[in-house]
């Protein structure tokens, strides 16, 4: 049996949740997500914990069980705490700023490049700090909806991805460790 899937998920007092067939809807502080779960897999509230159980042990069945209860899990967590990432944009004289629903970057290309801000996203430009004598911007995205974050997160990435040559320019996650290669040999 799945051991993601046995787990049961604990509700937090502020959270409402909607069971309709296989349709699943969570409200709490932060909002409210709707999602409709595979047919057959059945979803149970007992004692302020929330259950997912499977109709058989195949194996599609029992890798669903444990997505399921996964995705139920991030949406309870979405509504009642919010997600949030961060991202660096590094590199001397990179620029980013927030004008009104575009996320405007400099990022060393001849022109700037614009990012329209999706609805159920927020993003925060911060101020720039200096890490290891790299100008760095802290870019943070938030939201209650675990996969748009991620998402939204991962096509700003995609815009300057980090360099893996020069070590000092690109945007990347808050944490990440961009492995880097060796230069050309010289004699």
């Amino acid at each position: 049996m799945s051991r993601i899937g046995k787990a049961p998920i604990p509700l937090p007092d502020r959270v409402k949740i909607r069971i309709d067939g296989n349709h699943i809807s969570v409200e709490g502080p932060k909002g409210k997500l709707e999602r409709t779960i595979l047919q057959g897999l059945s979803v149970a509230e007992e004692e302020g914990m929330l259950k997912v159980t499977r109709p058989n042990d195949s194996r599609y069945y029992r890798a669903m069980h444990g997505l399921t209860r996964a995705l139920l899990n991030n949406m309870v967590i979405g509504v009642s705490e919010g997600f949030e990432k961060t991202l660096r944009v590094v590199g001397l004289g990179y620029r980013v700023q927030l004008q009104g629903k575009q996320l405007v970057l400099n990022v060393g290309f001849s022109h700037p490049v614009t990012f329209p801000v999706p609805e159920d996203v927020s993003i925060q430009v911060g101020n720039p700090e200096t890490v290891d004598n790299q100008p760095n911007i802290p870019v943070t995205v938030q939201g209650i909806d675990k996969e748009k974050v991620g998402q939204v997160a991962a096509a700003i990435r995609r815009i300057k991805p980090p360099e893996v040559y020069k070590p000092s320019k690109g945007i990347r996650y808050d944490g990440e460790r961009v492995r880097m290669k060796e230069g050309k040999a010289r004699v």
